[in-house]
Formats: structure tokens, sequence, C-alpha cells
């Protein structure tokens, strides 16, 4: 009979044994095909990938594929083929490469892509959970777990997130989760120093769904949770639209110098910048209330007092930018999360990178707290903005957590 003192034991010792020949990954995905996120993610491990300044080629191996959905212009049976895996039409087969037992080093999950259905949230509801849960199935069945990765966020619900992360702490594996943006390179090169005392935060971004939003939350959750004392987690959120975003503004419930600051990293100002090539100043012009006709609003309220804002501007840029004031620093700081454009999205390979990590050492090189605590804001967010845009309290994002000492994003 397997018991949990006897799985963890074996567990132990699968992670100790010597490393003689390359990991083997197997990919669980929705979709794989051109510019998915399966695509982009799946095939730094089968051709590698630039990071800096070399060609570097993963010492890992992709031994089996799980696609949910092919769609036209699926790719993974060409794959295959070229690479040498096969692709199993079960999650578990997929874990055990056909066999009884668990046959691999590492897992992805990346359910991003496909044809889903949306809640009344407007969240398209991926099978993160689903699949995480079959993966958990087989750890448990086979007495081994190892290193999980999972694309962006843990699930559209924060009860089925937190499911995961309990179940990798009851299993003792590694996961890693969440977004490219924290990974990125930034312009300027800055983070925001480990301890220090955030004023005040806001984060601007562009995108219409829920799955640009959470890239926009993390990119800012990755700077303030340096702060002193670390995460503590969320009090309350609001999510506001329309006009009712500027009135905000008017009233101080964001600061206009940030927005300033954050807008002046942006290499993508739209309207006369597009038109004539003039520089803008986005606010002072009043061009920003013009050219975003439909903005949003998430204001976070953090256990700590920290409140932070985080404006989606879509039609006034087209790129992601942070500021904060910080205590005792005169100057606002404030830079760019680097998205490069297609067909490469070297970002990807950034966060590859930090999955090459967790594979190779069994540790995730930053909290996937992080990735629980935005999931569940977004969630929270999008509940309000359901409910009449109303402030909700969060009692339930208690999340606390450490961030890493040393800064994460790409700097080579």
């Amino acid at each position: 009979m397997l018991t949990r003192r006897s799985f963890l034991q074996t567990t132990t010792l699968a992670a100790a044994a010597p490393a003689s020949q390359p990991k083997r990954i197997a990919i669980v995905a929705t979709v794989y095909r051109l510019l998915s996120h399966a695509q982009h993610m799946g095939d730094r491990f089968l051709v590698g990938y630039p990071y800096g300044g070399v060609w570097h080629k993963p010492d890992m191996k992709v031994v089996s594929l799980y696609v949910d959905q092919k769609p036209e212009g699926d790719l993974s049976g060409d794959r295959a083929r070229e690479f040498g895996f096969q692709v199993y039409p079960t999650v578990a087969e997929a874990l055990r490469c056909g066999g009884k037992e668990l046959a691999v080093d590492a897992v992805l999950i990346v359910a991003e892509h496909g044809n889903y259905p949306r809640n009344e949230k407007g969240q398209t509801l991926y099978p993160r959970y689903e699949f995480f849960e079959q993966c958990i199935q087989v750890f448990e069945q086979g007495g081994r777990a190892v290193p999980v990765y999972n694309d962006k966020h843990l699930s559209y619900s924060f009860e089925k997130a937190k499911a995961m992360v309990d179940a990798s702490r009851r299993l003792r594996f590694p996961m890693l989760a969440g977004s490219s943006l924290p990974v990125t390179w930034r312009l300027p090169a800055i983070d925001l120093p480990l301890g220090c005392k955030i004023e005040e935060a806001l984060m601007v971004g562009e995108g219409g769904s829920d799955a640009m939003d959470f890239h926009a939350l993390e990119g800012m959750q990755c700077m303030v949770e340096r702060r002193s004392g670390g995460e503590t987690g969320v009090k309350a959120v609001q999510l506001l639209e329309g006009d009712a975003v500027w009135k905000a503004g008017d009233e101080g419930r964001y600061s206009k110098a940030l927005l300033t600051s954050a807008l002046s990293r942006s290499d993508t100002p739209l309207g006369l910048t597009v038109e004539d090539g003039r520089t803008q100043d986005l606010v002072a012009s009043g061009q920003l209330r013009v050219l975003a006709k439909n903005p949003a609003a998430y204001f976070i309220e953090y256990r700590d007092g920290l409140k932070a804002a985080m404006l989606m501007l879509d039609g006034a840029i087209k790129d992601f930018n942070f500021a904060a004031r910080l205590s005792g620093v005169q100057q606002i700081q404030s830079t760019q999360f680097l998205l490069t454009p297609e067909p490469n999205v070297t970002y990807s390979a950034c966060l590859m990178h930090k999955v090459e990590q967790l594979i190779e050492s069994g540790a995730a090189p930053y909290p996937v707290d992080r990735t629980l605590l935005v999931s569940g804001m977004l969630e929270s967010c999008l509940t309000s903005k359901l409910q009449d845009h109303v402030r909700l309290e969060t009692p339930h994002l208690n999340v606390a957590y450490q961030a890493p000492r040393q800064s994460q994003f790409a700097q080579a």
C-alpha cells in the first residue's frame, strides 16, 4: 500500500539520483500550432533558443505530447515525426509514454489557445486544472512526482488554483507558473530594491481579455512583491471601466505623475505618433482620453496598506510599462517590459530558460505563490466588473510569500 511517507521517500530518492541522461519532458497542451504558446515553448526544447548572445540547446528531450484539440494548422504530428517522439491520446499515457509507470522527468502544461467556452466573467475556461489533476493521478499511482510548469494562470478559479499549489506541496514536487513579463528584458534594466518601501505603484498595458490582463497584473506583482515585509496578500479589489477610469484619476485614486512616467517608457504610443511621427505627452495633452475609448482600471489594495493601480489602455499604447514611487527616493522608478516581435518571440525563450532551471535544479527560481495570488486577483477583479464594478473584500487572497533575492528578468 502506498502511504504518504513511502511516496515522499520514493520522490526524495528519485530526486537524488544522478542525472546521466537528458531529462525527459512530457508536454500537455490544448493545441500545438504556429504561434501558439505550446509551439513557442515546446520548440525551445526541440531546437533550442537564443539566450545571452549564444544559441542554447537544453540537455533535455521531449519524449511525449498530448494535445486536446487539433485545429487546422496543427503541428503536433509533424513535430513528432521530425523529432522522434509520440503524440498520445490521453494525459496519463503521455506521462507514462505508453507504459504503466511515470516515464518522464518533467511536465509542461501549456493550456492556452484553442476553442473553449467562456464564463459570465469573460474568462476562457482552459482546462489547466483538469490537466494538472490528471498528472497528479499519475504521480500518486506511481509513487513518484516530477517538476511541473504551468503556463500563465494556474486556473480561472482561485479555488482550483489553490488546490493545485496545495497538491504540489503535499506531494513535494517543485512547481513554476505564470507569465513571461516578469522574466523578459526591461527598458531600462531596473528592479526595485529588495526590502524597499513603496508609496504607490501603477501599471499600464493593453489587451481586451482576461489573458492580457493577467500578463499586466503579474508584471506589476513581480515588482511590488519586493517591498519591505514581503508579500502579505490582497485585502480588496475593484475594477472600473469607461469614464469612471478618468474620474478616478481626477479624484486622485491613481497618480497622474506615475501614469506619465509609465507612458514615457512606451515605444508604441498611437494616435498622432503613428500619423506624423510626433512625440506626445499623452496625459498632459488629453490625447489619452481620446485614444483609449474603453479604458479599464484595476485597483488593488494590499493587506499591508500598499495601493496599486493597473490601467488597460487599448487604443493608446501596445506595450506594458510600470512606475512606482519609493520612500526616500526622489525620482519615480519606471520601466518597460520588452515584448519582442513575432515569429521568434524571444521573451518566451526567457521564460523557458527559467523552466529549464526548474527541471535541472529541482527548485523553482521564484515562488508559484505569485501566480496563485495574481490568478485570484484577476478572478476577483472580473467579479467586481460583473457586480456593477463594486469594491470587493478579498479575505481569501491572504497569500504570503517572499520575493527571490536575485532579480529574475533577462539582463544579457
